[in-house]
């Protein structure tokens, strides 16, 4: 039986193969009290306009909705 290491490069061949690679990344932990503090005082500075623009954008280029 081949080992864990060997069954994970072979996934990556497959992978890479499909045209696929891989990436890895690294996110703020939510569960922190520090990194609520500073989540929380990052919203505390959004300008609710330029929110609503923003997400109006985003809602006007989106494909969620094709039948409109």
């Amino acid at each position: 039986m081949a080992t864990t290491a060997e069954r994970m490069k072979a996934m990556w061949s497959r992978r890479r193969a499909d045209g696929l690679r891989e990436v890895r990344l690294f996110v703020p932990d939510a569960r922190t009290a520090v990194t609520r503090r500073r989540i929380a005082e990052q919203v505390a500075r959004l300008e609710p306009a330029a929110e609503k623009a923003a997400l109006d954008w985003i809602e006007e280029v989106s494909e969620f909705d094709a039948t409109r």
